[in-house]
Formats: structure tokens, C-alpha cells, sequence
């Protein structure tokens, strides 16, 4: 049980790099306004719903490799061979998405492939099945 509780933090934590590495690229290349980044939820929903639309795909981007390293990390410290742990990281993570997409104006594709994209939890099981 504490192997799977261990697994499913350890899924989290990985993911949560990815998102983060991934998102700083993208806010390198198509940096937010100041106030934006400075956390005013205001001009963040002003930004996002003019955010050109590479700004938000490396946030998509940022959620598929979340999701197969989430996925594949909870699977192989969980060694239990279940899909359990890897599910409960991309759960996790959805509702985290649903979140930002209800708290944030999200275009109709974004929540599209910003649900879709945690699927990918199942090809970082498999992967890690077999290594």
C-alpha cells in the first residue's frame, strides 16, 4: 500500500517537472505580459484569450509528456504490474486541468486535446511494463 501511495507522489511530482520545464519554454518563446506572470488572475484570462496559439499548444505539449512520464513512473515504483497508480496520476492531473480550463477562457480545441492528452497515461504504463 505505501509502495502505491509512493508511486502515485513520485508520478506526480515527475509530471509536475514535465509541465513546468515544458511551460517555461513556451513562456520563453511567447513570454506572458508582466502582470501575468506576476500572478493577476485578471490579465492571465486577458492573456489566454489572446495567446497566439503556440502559447497555448506548449501547454498541451507540456501535458502529453506529463502524462507518459507520470504514467510511466508511478507504473515502475509501483511494481505491482496494475494500472492503478498510473491512473490515479492522470485523474489527478484532469482535474487539475479542469480546473485551470474552468477557471481560465480555454478555446474548444484546448479543452478538447487538454482532456484527451491525459489518455497518454496508458502508453507510460505500457512503456514502462516493459522495461
Amino acid at each position: 500500500m505505501l509502495r502505491r501511495i509512493l508511486a502515485v507522489l513520485a508520478g506526480l511530482i515527475t509530471g509536475s517537472i514535465c509541465i513546468t520545464v515544458v511551460e517555461k519554454i513556451g513562456h520563453s518563446l511567447y513570454p506572458p505580459p508582466p502582470e501575468a506572470a506576476a500572478g493577476d488572475m485578471e490579465a492571465l484570462k486577458i492573456y489566454v484569450g489572446q495567446a497566439p496559439f503556440m502559447a497555448l499548444f506548449f501547454i498541451i505539449i507540456a501535458y502529453a509528456l506529463a502524462a507518459v512520464v507520470s504514467g510511466f513512473t508511478a507504473t515502475k515504483i509501483s511494481n505491482d504490474g496494475k494500472l492503478t497508480a498510473a491512473l490515479i496520476c492522470g485523474i489527478i492531473f484532469l482535474l487539475m486541468t479542469l480546473y485551470m480550463m474552468i477557471s481560465l477562457p480555454a478555446p474548444i480545441w484546448f479543452w478538447i486535446l487538454g482532456i484527451l492528452v491525459w489518455g497518454l497515461i496508458f502508453p507510460g504504463y505500457k512503456l514502462a511494463l516493459k522495461k
